[in-house]
């Protein structure tokens, strides 16, 4: 399987969805979209984890990343 970016895997993802909600696929062939569907969503849930574990740092003055975290203030 090709390397897709995270938004064509997505497109390529939703494209399947529809094929085999069509109902309209032959059973040999509804088996290899739903096996090149599962690797699109780990592929896209590991570029989410990704995204998110760099979202959840943010860079101090000194260059230091650091884990980020929202506190909680009361009104």
């Amino acid at each position: 399987m090709e390397k897709l970016n995270f938004e064509e895997a997505l497109a390529k993802l939703e494209q399947i969805i529809k094929e085999l909600e069509s109902g309209n696929i032959e059973l040999n062939k509804a088996i290899d979209k739903y096996t090149e569907a599962m690797k699109l969503v780990k592929s896209c849930s590991d570029t989410l984890n990704d995204a998110t574990e760099q979202v959840n740092k943010i860079l101090k003055e000194n260059g230091e990343l650091v884990d980020f975290s929202i506190e909680q203030t009361e009104e």
